[in-house]
């Protein structure tokens, strides 16, 4: 995920801005780390350069 997206990536559940963590990067690209809303706290995984925006019942359904 290019981190130049954060300016129009927002939290799926209530649209408030993300706070970006990151773990492993390669230039401006965030590889693996973590998007953290503003407001209500719920986290989104960014895995091989990927950000998973569903909302958290969404994603366990689509782990099982």
């Amino acid at each position: 995920m290019k981190e130049s997206l954060m300016d129009v990536v927002c939290c799926p559940l209530d649209k408030a801005d993300l706070d970006l963590d990151s773990d492993e990067r390669d230039g401006s690209e965030v590889l693996r780390g973590t998007l953290t809303c503003t407001e209500c706290g719920e986290t989104y995984p960014i895995e091989d350069g990927i950000p998973n925006l569903l909302p958290p019942d969404m994603r366990d359904e689509a782990a099982a």
